[in-house]
């Protein structure tokens, strides 16, 4: 595990990146969440994101976030950003205050049905597959224009927005094409569905840039915050 001191020299490195991209297309940093992940570090991550005055943490899986999350007693938000199986939807709904990553319908209702249960509102992304990736996770384009009405009206859940993650591709041509995408989609449903949707979750290290100029509200950064993660 890095110092708290490396921490926070790679958090200052990724703020002041975020800064620049945002000059870059006339935004403001203030518009661009960086959302910490903390897959497969210790719970002394998580101190030091909460040291920094971040609130926010992101998990990939569901076991690992609630171990963490019982040995660390501050006030931290906790959002699950790793595809979520669906006997793992209970213990999600109970211990994430957002889940990102729902990507079917199928999934949507269960959490529907969970958080009903626990007399929870979950908050809630919605992913979409925007690069046709086939070793990525989401919905599709035209699937997620079909079904939006009905997870948006399900009683126990937020939908607050969409999420990505872009193909792995030298071609930055692909990358910039899928965060478009996204943000091109979260247009339309806004209109189609005459709601707002605030959270565009797409970029990490490597594509912030340009996920940025595309119009992300929030990067998700692992590696250039706190290393190589642990085996």
């Amino acid at each position: 595990m890095i110092t708290y001191q490396e921490f926070k020299r790679n958090l200052d490195a990724v703020q002041k990146q975020v800064e620049s991209a945002c000059s870059l297309v006339g935004r403001k940093a203030s518009e661009v969440t960086i959302l910490p992940v903390t897959k497969n570090h210790p719970v002394e991550a998580i101190q030091y994101v909460q040291n920094s005055n971040y609130k926010s943490v992101g998990e990939n899986r569901v076991q690992e976030a609630v171990l963490k999350k019982e040995s660390f007693a501050s006030a931290m938000d906790w959002e699950l950003i790793g595809h979520l199986q669906s006997n793992k939807v209970k213990l999600a709904v109970a211990n994430f205050d957002r889940i990102q990553s729902v990507d079917s319908l199928k999934i949507a209702k269960k959490i529907q049905e969970v958080a009903k249960s626990l007399g929870k509102e979950q908050r809630i992304l919605l992913q979409v597959n925007t690069g046709k990736d086939p070793a990525k996770y989401g919905f599709m384009e035209e699937e997620v224009t079909d079904v939006f009405c009905e997870i948006y009206g399900c009683s126990h859940l937020r939908v607050e927005g969409l999420m990505n993650i872009a193909p792995l591709s030298d071609d930055k041509k692909v990358t910039i094409n899928t965060f478009h995408k996204l943000a091109d989609l979260q247009s339309q449903l806004e209109v189609l569905n005459k709601c707002k949707l605030p959270e565009l979750s797409m970029g990490m290290s490597g594509d912030l840039v340009e996920a940025i100029a595309a119009g992300s509200t929030m990067i998700r950064v692992g590696t250039g915050l706190f290393g190589a993660r642990l085996l």
